[in-house]
């Protein structure tokens, strides 16, 4: 590892572009402890702070904002409206037809994709913003202490603005990071929010150890669990169903090309960690309706109780859901067999076009359900530690999954470089390259 990490050092672009991701990462981290005007932070920070890690919709959105939202930081939309826009136009290039055609005209259409994407973070960021005015009015301390000691518009209209301004700056440091850093932006301020609460988890652990609130016996489970996670989720991040795939053989004047072999990547859990957050969402409605005093909300709220039998059933039921809705719109059977026959590729035994695409939808039916069994078995087991051993486990299995794939992510990347320029990589001269999300694709 050292002489990796010495290699690393001795490639200047390489060099350049982890010290620039670094800096944008401080500089996002600093921006989250810069509080909106008027905002009385301690208030805040005792109501969002009780909620808990992944726990509740307010915990979960305080989690991805890497705690801005706690902090009533002008980054407290973190970069959610950008994950939201994306989400949407995904799901809308596969049902019309204009975004369907950008994004098959390659470069010059995912770029216009991007820009549609941008405008509507910023649209979103100006609805959340005025959601987010209304609900640190709301707020109050068991004192009766508001979180805003000037309500109405002068400090809603500045919030929004403020808010706005932050997810754009956000998703300008996400760019940069792509670009000229290492590793995907986006995935990483994500990465970078969630870690930052590693250290004050430790330092509660440790002193609730020694008070005695938490026995050797639960920690030694808790650590277990913990390895034992981060190990299924590398083994089924980095899992592959590869399909041989031979090129027909074409003759260009008195040369013969094609007649190559080579495979067809499928991930196994292709829709990566969106199942479960669509999921919590659809189960956390309930509690929201019941606030809003909708009919039957509470009966629905009082029969899903976070950690009881049927919320984990409903919770699986929904995961494997949303897995197989996503993997069918990001991977396209029929798509992928046009563009095989295009490319004049065929699968052995298989005819291009339907046959083709019908063995891909059966084989991609088959390994995401696996997949989605194990996204709701790694999302569940934190709360059963919580629900039924009474362990400590602040982080749900949705954010030990980010973590570790984004790692992988961008130790891949890493590796890349160093293979280049023919430099000994991570798994050393002998051993397997690394495999991260991009190389599983």
């Amino acid at each position: 590892m050292l002489a990796v990490l010495a290699n690393i050092v001795k490639i200047p672009e390489l060099r350049r572009r982890i010290l620039f991701t670094l800096g944008m990462i401080a500089v996002y981290r600093l921006g989250v402890y810069v509080s909106v005007p008027g905002a009385n932070v301690k208030v805040i920070r005792e109501v969002v702070g009780a909620s808990g890690g992944d726990g509740s919709l307010l915990g979960l959105f305080n989690l991805f904002s890497g705690g801005a939202l706690e902090q009533a930081s002008i980054f407290a939309l973190g970069i959610t409206p950008y994950v939201s826009a994306s989400i949407v136009i995904q799901l809308l290039s596969s049902i019309f037809k204009p975004l369907e055609e950008l994004r098959k005209e390659g470069e010059v259409g995912q770029r216009k994709i991007n820009q549609y994407t941008r405008y509507g973070a910023i649209g979103l960021a100006l609805f959340q913003g005025y959601a987010t005015a209304l609900f640190l009015e709301s707020l109050s301390n068991g004192d009766g202490l508001s979180a805003v000691a000037h309500p109405g518009w002068g400090f809603r209209l500045m919030t929004v603005l403020t808010l706005m301004t932050g997810t754009a700056f956000i998703m300008w440091i996400g760019e940069q990071i792509t670009e000229r850093g290492i590793g995907n932006g986006i995935s990483l301020l994500i990465f970078a929010g969630i870690v930052a609460d590693f250290p004050s988890f430790i330092m509660q652990t440790i002193q609730s150890a020694k008070s005695g609130q938490v026995q050797p016996t639960s920690m030694l489970i808790a650590v277990t669990v913990i390895i034992a996670s981060v190990a299924i989720i590398v083994f089924f991040e980095r899992g592959q169903r590869r399909i041989p795939i031979e090129y027909a053989r074409r003759i260009v004047g008195r040369k013969m090309y094609g007649g190559q072999r080579t495979h067809l990547p499928l991930r196994v859990n292709s829709a990566g960690v969106i199942p479960p957050l669509f999921a919590s969402t659809v189960l956390m409605l309930p509690m929201q309706l019941a606030k809003w005093r909708v009919p039957y909300a509470d009966s629905v709220q009082n029969a899903l109780q976070r950690g009881d039998w049927i919320y984990n059933t409903t919770f699986i039921v929904l995961t494997v859901f949303f897995a197989y809705f996503y993997t069918a719109i990001q991977f396209p059977p029929v798509d992928v067999a046009d563009n095989l026959k295009k490319q004049g590729a065929f699968i052995p035994n298989k005819r291009p076009g339907k046959q083709t695409a019908e063995y891909i939808e059966y084989v991609v039916t088959r390994i995401t359900f696996g997949g989605a069994l194990y996204l709701a078995i790694v999302c569940i087991v934190p709360d059963m530690m919580r629900q039924y051993l009474r362990i400590p486990f602040p982080f749900g299995g949705t954010s030990l999954m980010i973590v570790v794939g984004v790692a992988l992510d961008t130790v891949n990347q890493i590796e890349s470089h160093l293979i280049t320029r023919h430099y000994e990589g991570f798994a050393g001269p002998t051993g397997p390259q690394l495999r991260g999300r991009r190389a599983a694709t």
